[in-house]
């Protein structure tokens, strides 16, 4: 009885999230009917607060520091936890060092500067203090920040310039996430600029579904970032027509969240009997890293 309860929690903890509507989310932390109300720069903070109260209060809450049984003998959700700390530890830093300052000599916002080394406090501790309590101070700073943006207190610049900024690094971890994926069904070779070719060796087989799982983490977060970003830029993204642009990232990302059948991650070779999940996410991946490009390349053209 014991072993099936212990299997069932474990199941029960290893469910990916759901996804959310940013809009509806903001709309009810905002509380007004239409989304339009809000400030910009309010549907991107709630985004980055949603996110991190997932972290830590999906079933099983955080797990990636976990120490006991069945946590710790868990590694898909904590890969994915890791996959999604990384995304909003991104976006937050954005919004720190870019978005809510008009230039670059600009005084940044207090409890952005505070919001943000929470969400790098390591991620693997589980003592006092914990990674939860610490990403927790993180979020009710972000909070803060929101409030103030509603009472028109605080700043939040949905200029080109800005976007640009997070889109760079959303870029390379996109493209990072491919490679990594990429390698996992065999190994991969670059050319360098002084035509040297570097080998990326083949992912351990134990190491496979820890790579999967991060990719998954990450684009989850990332899918639900630029949905805000959607509408908070809604302006300058419908007079550079890249709006289509930007929900071709986002529909990349959200087709990578399909479910999959098997209990375990596959990676057939070539045409083979099995299906490679790995090669599927970093195809979903390598598609929106290059729809990102092409984001860059039209809000820098002005």
């Amino acid at each position: 009885m014991l072993v099936v309860i212990f299997l069932a929690v474990s199941w029960y903890w290893s469910e990916e999230p759901d996804k959310f509507d940013v809009l509806e989310v903001a709309a009810k932390h905002g509380n007004v009917k239409n989304p339009k109300e809000l400030p910009l720069g309010y549907t991107y903070t709630s985004a980055l607060v949603q996110i991190g109260e997932t972290l830590l209060h999906k079933p099983g809450g955080l797990l990636v520091n976990d120490v006991f049984p069945p946590g710790v003998l868990l590694d898909n959700i904590p890969a994915w936890e890791y996959g999604a700390l990384t995304a909003l530890r991104d976006a937050t830093t954005a919004l720190r060092n870019h978005l809510a300052r008009a230039q670059t000599q600009s005084r940044e916002d207090p409890d952005l500067a505070r919001a943000e080394p929470f969400f790098y406090f390591d991620h693997k501790s589980w003592q006092l203090p914990s990674s939860e309590s610490e990403y927790q101070k993180g979020i009710d700073a972000l909070e803060r920040y929101r409030v103030r943006l509603m009472k028109r207190d605080a700043n939040f610049y949905s200029r080109a310039d800005n976007l640009r900024q997070y889109l760079e690094v959303l870029e390379k971890r996109l493209g990072d996430l491919s490679n990594r994926l990429s390698a996992s069904a065999g190994d991969t070779r670059q050319v360098t600029g002084n035509d040297q070719r570097n080998v990326v060796s083949r992912t351990p087989w134990l190491l496979i579904d820890d790579v999967f799982f991060e990719a998954r983490g990450y684009t989850w977060a990332a899918m639900h970032i630029l949905k805000a970003i959607e509408f908070d830029f809604r302006d300058i993204l419908g007079n550079k027509t890249a709006l289509v642009t930007l929900q071709q990232v986002t529909h990349e990302l959200e087709d990578g969240q399909a479910d999959f059948l098997s209990p375990v991650i596959l990676n057939g070779g070539g045409f083979g009997l099995f299906a490679n999940y790995s090669l599927t996410l970093a195809n979903y991946i390598a598609r929106a890293n290059a729809a990102t490009i092409d984001l860059r390349s039209l809000l820098q053209q002005g």
